[in-house]
């Protein structure tokens, strides 16, 4: 019996409403009763007072105190005079009769009623009301959770584009929202790890083509040196394309062991990596850069990143300029390459993304910018691909690095 009373939670809501209409109305109808019982007593033994009987004439016939005597509605009114020289009167009046529908006439009525049952009735009719009409009203609240609990279900056994109707403003609502945006974000991920695992065996196949055909190569003689380059610059394009995709599956998942956060001199790793690459370094005069706190490895690798790419498609001078806002630090690389066009400017930080016409020879698998991406969120900033400031052939990289922790 108490199976499917257990299970739907909208069925105790209902006998829960229920419940509490019918004690409300026992308890409003005792207070009732017993309102109307005191208020019996009280009328059927009231106080004396005077009472004076004349003839036509205006001549004094009987004068005294007189008393009601208690006794049911339906025997009449009956009253005890007391005159001055002692001598009691009884003054006695047939019940009235009043016309039907008319006044006070449910006092003729059935007994059931009658106060306090009539009240009682009533209660009864509101407490029925009541419980017919929440029904539909707590039903439709729990179709709405129902759903929700269908969608979590199809969800967790994999489906990962259930999402759950967004109706209204409440509780349920707001907690569908929330449900629909964990699932996107839920799926974003698990479609980037996908994305990320095609991706990486793709281009973990190309190196490995190439240091075999090389191994073929060794087997029939002598290499020369430049097949012994090849081989070395392909050892070194796996290599680090094996230690991105590690630091990015890390970054994704919030590893914690990527490194300690401390004040980082960012004009110091900036000059230092400007030199590697013969990239232009430019400050804000009057403007100093103060140290920031990060992890060193990780901004190391996003300032090398922006600039080992623009090196890769400038066709002229790379620069590298230092400058301090409201709060936070902006590092931006320009080159003189052929730019993004607008529309590609924010896929280019996905993982393995390259623009149309891209070619795996010119380097580089597509990894770098989703990394610095990856760490300037670490970090609480961003980075953004924009046009060169000065109208210039070419992009603008802008990395901006709060000066406090996040």
């Amino acid at each position: 019996m108490l199976g499917p009373f257990s299970r739907r939670l909208y069925l105790r809501i209902w006998l829960a409403t229920v419940g509490g209409v019918l004690v409300f109305a026992l308890v409003v109808g005792w207070a009732w009763r017993v309102a109307a019982e005191h208020n019996a007593q009280t009328f059927n033994a009231p106080a004396p007072r005077e009472l004076k009987l004349s003839d036509a004439q205006g001549k004094t016939l009987v004068q005294g105190m007189a008393t009601r005597e208690p006794g049911p509605w339906e025997a009449g009114v009956s009253y005890q005079i007391e005159a001055a020289d002692g001598t009691l009167y009884t003054l006695q009046m047939a019940p009235r009769v009043r016309p039907a529908g008319g006044r006070g006439s449910h006092r003729n009525g059935p007994f059931w009623l009658a106060p306090p049952y009539g009240f009682l009735w009533i209660l009864a009719l509101v407490g029925l009301a009541v419980t017919l009409g929440v029904f539909p009203i707590i039903r439709r609240l729990l179709q709405r959770l129902e759903r929700l609990q269908r969608s979590v279900q199809r969800f967790g056994e994999g489906k990962l584009s259930v999402r759950v109707p967004e109706q209204g403003h409440d509780e349920v609502a707001q907690l569908s929202r929330q449900f629909n945006a964990a699932a996107a974000r839920i799926q974003a991920l698990v479609q980037s790890h996908k994305s990320l695992l095609a991706n990486a065996s793709h281009e973990l196949r190309s190196p490995l083509a190439r240091i075999r055909m090389g191994m073929g190569l060794l087997e029939n003689g002598q290499p020369s040196p430049d097949a012994l380059a090849e081989m070395q610059r392909n050892i070194a394009e796996l290599d680090q394309l094996i230690d991105e995709i590690l630091l990015a599956s890390r970054l994704d998942a919030g590893a914690d062991n990527v490194g300690t956060v401390e004040m980082v001199d960012l004009v110091g790793l900036a000059a230092e990596e400007c030199a590697r690459v013969d990239a232009e370094l430019q400050l804000d005069e009057g403007a100093a850069i103060p140290e920031l706190p990060g992890i060193v490895r990780l901004l190391r690798r996003a300032v090398r990143n922006l600039l080992e790419n623009a090196r890769r498609y400038s066709e002229g001078p790379v620069q590298l300029s230092l400058s301090r806002g409201p709060g936070v630090v902006r590092v931006r690389v320009s080159d003189h390459g052929p730019g993004v066009p607008p529309a590609q400017r924010e896929r280019i930080f996905e993982p393995f993304y390259r623009l149309p016409g891209a070619s795996e020879r010119s380097g580089g698998v597509g990894l770098g910018l989703a990394l610095v991406h990856s760490i300037a969120q670490r970090h609480g900033g961003s980075v953004r691909c924009e046009a060169r400031p000065d109208g210039a052939r070419g992009a603008s990289f802008v990395l901006q690095l709060p000066l406090s922790t996040p």
